[in-house]
């Protein structure tokens, strides 16, 4: 369990199954969430190299009992959301690349390359079971 300051009562509210991080309650260890961003900002730099629309990445879905979803809102681009909670770098890591490949409305061999490329830009510890 965390603690959470009320800052309009100036009191200590405890969360729990949550960690305080910048006087907020977050679902994610921070750790967690760092780790996810390093994840999204290598997929994402590779992404840009071959040319591709990158959609936003969040976590979790918002939907229940799925580990990745995308949101597609006319005039903005699509959203990919991964859930981290329990699950490895490397499945985490292979939901970002298949978001961004559906979010791009890749052909199947544009999509396998794609893929490829994105994976291998992943570090090895992080990609080894995707």
């Amino acid at each position: 369990m965390a603690a959470e300051t009320d800052a309009t009562a100036g009191t200590l509210q405890t969360v729990e199954g949550a960690e305080a991080v910048a006087g907020r309650a977050t679902t994610a260890p921070a750790s967690e969430t760092v780790r996810f961003a390093a994840l999204v900002r290598t997929v994402v730099v590779e992404a840009r190299r071959l040319g591709l629309m990158v959609p936003g990445f969040r976590s979790p879905p918002r939907m229940a009992g799925v580990d990745r979803s995308l949101r597609r809102r006319p005039g903005a681009s699509p959203s990919v959301a991964v859930r981290l909670g329990g699950r490895t770098d490397a499945a985490v890591a292979a939901d970002l690349v298949e978001g961004i490949i559906v979010a791009n409305d890749l052909s199947a061999a544009a999509a396998e390359q794609a893929r490829r490329r994105l994976l291998a830009a992943v570090p090895a510890g992080e990609r080894s079971a995707a």
